[in-house]
């Protein structure tokens, strides 16, 4: 009879044990104060800019890829393409922010809409240099952009 009792009391009191724990390390990093305050947090975070983004991309591929001379002015194009993008998107951005908070709901949705429409404007204008630029590459750059166009990962993958 002490064997059952064990048998559900040892499960029953670990489990107990990890929610006091987890509830512990979960109710320590809340913060209850915001329903008690009006006010906005300060922003600590800083955001980045499109071109910004862009830029550190740019340097990342060229860094990866090891762009040789004869295709510089490809890159070239390309490049010119995906900066002028990230100025779109970033005047896009620009308009959101600033009428965000008086926008309804219809408008909000329209403006996502408007959002979509000009990264689908943006893709497809980026097709054309980029698909110029990746038939002038290497099998070795070819791997490593595709690796990067699938992982996301962007100098974290492994070259052979």
């Amino acid at each position: 009879m002490k064997r059952k009792a064990y048998r559900v009391a040892f499960p029953v009191t670990l489990v107990l044990v990890l929610v006091a724990f987890l509830s512990a390390i979960f109710f320590a990093n809340a913060n209850l104060s915001f329903a008690a305050t009006s006010q906005k947090k300060s922003q600590t975070i800083t955001r980045t800019t499109a071109v910004e983004h862009t830029e550190v991309q740019i340097k990342q591929l060229q860094g990866a890829l090891n762009i040789t001379a004869d295709q510089q002015e490809l890159w070239n194009k390309l490049t010119a393409v995906m900066r002028e993008n990230a100025q779109d998107m970033d005047a896009l951005s620009k308009e959101r922010a600033e009428n965000t908070q008086t926008m309804n709901s219809v408008e909000r949705i329209k403006l996502h809409s408007q959002i979509t429409k000009a990264h689908l404007d943006q893709l497809e204008k980026l097709i054309v240099p980029f698909e110029a630029f990746y038939v002038s590459m290497t099998d070795q750059q070819k791997n490593i952009t595709d690796i990067i166009f699938r992982t996301g990962k962007l100098g974290k993958s492994k070259r052979k």
